[in-house]
């Protein structure tokens, strides 16, 4: 049997926030000098545990602040737990934050070079791809263009269409997708299928609760840092939608 792509080990993550009132940067320098500086944990993450098969789909849920996006980076190898360990075999296309890993003084040709080099690629490969990249994008005649004139759908289908070129071992998608048009999510997720048939594991995380039952083989519920359930996508997902009926009525 293989190891998993990801191995995620009683993972937590802790924010200190200040709880001392400061009048100025040299006021908290002083205090934090004398070591007078009040603070609270704040664990955004809380103890979880789960792995994700090579060749899976691992969908993750929750409401707004339950610490998904910080799960995320974690596994894009962003951030570093506190506590716990975080396993990833092999390469890594995180797509966490739009725009993120581009420059928008750049032109698009040369944002896709750059990008692909940050994700492992060579620059050489890279100019080699540019063309194909673009046309998937539907972006060829922009592929000039510097990227600030770039609308938020032309800015995810330039970075969805270079993450997944590179063809990663484990591809790492947020909310990212959720800002492209329906032809865009509908070529997406056939994209994201012809990698996972190349053995590649695909983390998914959406507020679209009908894609994470279409596309996830398992899915995890999260909410203040901890997993609430995991297992069959159609049953997190109801549990979920109950819990969150229940708190709206």
């Amino acid at each position: 049997m293989s190891e998993p792509a990801i191995q995620v080990s009683n993972v937590r993550l802790e924010y200190r926030l200040s709880r001392s009132n400061v009048g100025s940067i040299k006021e908290y320098a002083i205090k934090a000098v004398k070591r007078q500086m009040k603070y609270e944990s704040l664990w955004a993450l809380d103890g979880v545990s789960f792995e994700v098969a090579k060749g899976e789909v691992f969908g993750i849920i929750g409401p707004n602040g339950a610490g998904k996006s910080t799960l995320m980076k974690i596994m894009a190898r962003v951030l570093p737990p506190t506590e716990g360990r975080v396993i990833v075999r092999g390469s890594v296309a995180p797509m966490i934050e739009l725009g993120a890993g581009f420059n928008g003084d750049l032109t698009g040709y040369e944002n896709i070079v750059m990008y692909g080099t940050l994700l492992g690629r060579t620059p050489e490969h890279m100019r080699g791809r540019t063309d194909a990249i673009a046309e998937w994008a539907d972006l060829t005649e922009f592929i000039d263009v510097p990227l600030r004139s770039y609308s938020s759908g032309m800015l995810a289908r330039l970075a969805f269409s270079v993450a997944t070129d590179i063809e990663p071992d484990v591809l790492v998608v947020d909310e990212v997708l959720s800002v492209g048009d329906a032809a865009f999510q509908i070529r997406s997720e056939e994209r994201m299928k012809d990698l996972i048939d190349k053995g590649a594991s695909v983390v998914i995380v959406s507020h679209d609760l009908v894609t994470v039952e279409s596309l996830a083989g398992r899915a995890m519920w999260l909410d203040h840092g901890k997993c609430v359930m995991m297992g069959d996508p159609a049953e997190v997902v109801a549990a979920y939608r109950r819990t969150v009926e229940e708190g709206a009525s």
